[in-house]
């Protein structure tokens, strides 16, 4: 019953194991979320040609051509196409050797006019652009050869699918046909994940980090790409506790997509499915943890809305909490498509009636999560979406397999009322004393 009707940023963020939820389509409760499941448009990979690397390769050479003047060029270049400050900083050090060398050419007929001191400063700039700048630019040409991302128009709508990991760690990948090799500036390793969003794909930035990188397809309008971005931006002054930080975001071009730090391990929910229920301890630091990072994100202004057991991964720092803004902004661009945002059994009551969601809704999502850490179970059941929902409305969840110390504050969350709902600041507070 687990089951998600819009997909989730999880998946991008773990690596895919069993036990992903999988999407519900319910005539009782909306029809329109038989339309909820859109294609993906995806980019075709592409492999460096020999023509590519024979023109980096020529680029490369033109330091040695030119006797290190075309230096700050060729560097400043490669600056600009890999976005990287310190290629920028070199081709500053590379136009004042070459600078100084202009200048004392035009001021001094001959060499030996030259002051000394300067005389040294323009052998040294000189050999610095030639000999450096030759290094430096072979050094950069597979870097300059794959720093690039060609897209093709998407292929026809698919049902969402979510695609499992079919090598060890130890093999080696090669990419689906239509994944990318690059999405912007990272290099693809593998697909996590795909739904009616998007494509998810563990990638790889320029300085070597693993990210997870979700590109998406839904943004087609002017004013949605502006309002994503300032909903994503909002999620990136998130402060960093227990929490998987938005890295980067590019709304430009025919794919817009959202970079975030990739956390090896399982979700809560994988983890309680294989493992069982969480022991006394390990709930109370699991319930601290995830009512502290729910504080910091309300303090940013973001609301999760889907806050669940796979939306809380467990990597090997502790708890977090991964997915935050991300409903928010894509349900502000498709908030006309009739699409509901949200997991059934995780849901608040206000989510289920169209009422204005905001933090409280998320408090109530999250100690039906610790319910279930508690359990192993569903704190409002998982057979039928009609069935869960009446609950959730009507019924208040066991809490005796709770510690002592939580019933009391969880119970205080699920209260049905918004208003008369603990703040997540409050839950830390109640936890701790």
């Amino acid at each position: 019953m687990s089951q998600s009707i819009v997909p989730s940023f999880s998946t991008a963020i773990h690596r895919p194991r069993d036990g992903y939820p999988q999407p519900v389509h319910s005539p009782d409760i909306n029809r329109s979320l038989n339309d909820s499941l859109s294609a993906m448009q995806h980019s075709h990979s592409v492999r460096p040609s020999g023509g590519r690397w024979a023109a980096a390769v020529l680029w490369a050479c033109l330091p040695l051509f030119t006797c290190g003047l075309a230096t700050p060029v060729t560097i400043g270049f490669a600056a600009y196409w890999l976005r990287n400050v310190w290629h920028f900083v070199a081709a500053c050090v590379y136009l004042v050797g070459i600078g100084s060398f202009m200048i004392s050419a035009v001021s001094y007929a001959e060499f030996a006019d030259i002051p000394e001191p300067l005389a040294v400063m323009v052998t040294l700039g000189l050999l610095l652009s030639w000999c450096g700048g030759g290094v430096h630019s072979a050094f950069l040409v597979p870097h300059m050869v794959r720093a690039r991302l060609r897209a093709t128009p998407p292929p026809p709508h698919r049902p969402m699918e979510v695609h499992r990991r079919t090598t060890s760690p130890g093999q080696h990948h090669r990419p689906r046909p239509g994944q990318p090799e690059w999405v912007g500036h990272y290099r693809v390793v593998r697909e996590l994940g795909r739904g009616g969003q998007g494509a998810v794909y563990l990638a790889t930035a320029p300085n070597g980090t693993r990210v997870a990188v979700k590109v998406l397809h839904d943004l087609v309008d002017e004013m949605a790409r502006k309002r994503f971005a300032r909903e994503v931006d909002a999620a990136r002054r998130v402060a960093t506790f227990s929490t998987a930080r938005l890295l980067d975001v590019s709304i430009s071009g025919q794919h817009p997509y959202i970079v975030s730090e990739y956390v090896d391990g399982p979700s809560l929910e994988q983890l309680v499915k294989k493992h069982g229920p969480r022991d006394e301890d390990g709930l109370t630091r699991l319930a601290l943890a995830t009512a502290g990072a729910l504080a910091a994100i309300h303090k940013a202004g973001i609301v999760h809305r889907d806050f669940k057991p796979s939306n809380v991964l467990i990597g090997h720092d502790g708890p977090r909490v991964i997915d935050f803004g991300i409903a928010k902004a894509l349900d502000q661009v498709t908030m006309t498509t009739g699409k509901m945002v949200g997991t059934p059994p995780y849901m608040s009551p206000e989510q289920l009636s169209g009422e204005t969601v905001g933090p409280p809704s998320d408090v109530f999502s999250w100690a039906s999560t610790i319910i279930f850490a508690a359990t192993g179970r569903p704190a409002f059941g998982e057979d039928t979406v009609p069935a869960v929902f009446n609950r959730l409305l009507t019924v208040q969840p066991d809490l005796s397999p709770l510690p002592p110390a939580l019933r009391a504050i969880v119970g205080a969350c699920l209260n049905k009322r918004p208003d008369e709902r603990p703040s997540a600041s409050d839950v830390m507070l109640a936890i701790v004393h």
